[in-house]
C-alpha cells in the first residue's frame, strides 16, 4: 500500500549527528502516522520516535530524548530522524514504517509498511 525508503545511515564517530530520511509513495493517504524502529544484531526490534502526518504530534522513546528529533515534510512525503550526540549504543539497523491508526505507536504490530532498513554504526 505505501513504499518507503530509507537513507542517511552510515558509520559516525560517538558524539557525532546523522540524519535519516523515508521518503514514502504509493497510497500515502492510508497512512496515518509514521514511526522509527530500530534492531541491533541479537536483540529485539526497538521503538525510536512516531510523528502523524496531519499535526505534528511526536513520540519518543526515553533511550532518545533530547538527543534525536523526529520530522516531517508533507509536501515532500518524507519523514525525517535528527539524531545528534550519539553513541555507540545507538549502533542498529533504522527502519521506518508506516500506520494507519494512533493508539500506542510503540507497537511495531500497529505499522503496516515497512521500509528496508539504513545502517547506523557508532564508534567510541
Amino acid at each position: 500500500q505505501v513504499q518507503l525508503v530509507e537513507s542517511g545511515g552510515g558509520l559516525v564517530q560517538a558524539g557525532g549527528s546523522l540524519r535519516l530520511s523515508c521518503a514514502a509513495s504509493g497510497r500515502t493517504f492510508s497512512s496515518y502516522a509514521m514511526g522509527w524502529f530500530r534492531q541491533a544484531p541479537g536483540k529485539e526490534r526497538e521503538f525510536v520516535a512516531a510523528i502523524r502526518w496531519s499535526s505534528p504530534i511526536t513520540y519518543y522513546a526515553d533511550s532518545v530524548k533530547g538527543r534525536f528529533t523526529i520530522s516531517r515534510d508533507n509536501a515532500k512525503n518524507t519523514v525525517y530522524l535528527q539524531m545528534n550526540s550519539l553513541k555507540p549504543e545507538d549502533t542498529a539497523v533504522y527502519y521506518c514504517a508506516a500506520s494507519g491508526i494512533w493508539r500506542d505507536p510503540t507497537r511495531s504490530n500497529e505499522y503496516g509498511d515497512w521500509g528496508q532498513g539504513t545502517q547506523v554504526t557508532v564508534s567510541s
